[in-house]
């Protein structure tokens, strides 16, 4: 398991670079207006996406997980109402996924997902919470 967090940046070419030296990594993956650092240790996944106008930081957390892991976790958030979404089959983000969504009652986004493979299309935004815009958009 890896987790996951998911920052709003000004100018990737300007955060590219100084969350490499910041990590000790090399970039994972770099499509337009999107960045991923996949790093081994601590593990986590850095995601990077380019929105001059957020008026966040923060875009979203997460888990990336096998996929015994992600069945395990739509299984307990399922039954309590967490589970806003479960998607067998999704790309977002340019990756292939299965993914659980879940929002907490401020409206900040988790994602429990597994990552199946790499996609040349960046795909649909993750859903929005309730009442809510979408956050990857």
């Amino acid at each position: 398991m890896r987790f996951q967090l998911a920052l709003n940046v000004r100018d990737l070419d300007e955060a590219i670079p100084y969350y490499e030296k910041l990590l000790g990594a090399t970039l994972n993956k770099r499509k337009p207006g999107y960045a991923n650092f996949a790093v081994e240790n601590p593990p986590i996944k850095l995601v990077l996406f380019e929105d001059p106008e957020a008026s966040e930081r923060l875009n979203h957390v997460g888990f990336e997980m096998d996929a015994d892991e992600v069945s395990a976790t739509a299984a307990r958030l399922e039954p309590s109402g967490l589970a806003d979404q479960v998607l067998l089959d999704e790309t977002c983000c340019y990756a292939k996924k299965t993914t659980v969504y879940a929002h907490d009652p401020q409206g900040l986004m988790w994602e429990f997902y597994q990552f199946r493979g790499d996609s040349e299309t960046f795909g649909e935004p993750a859903p929005p919470a309730p009442n809510e815009a979408g956050c990857c958009g």
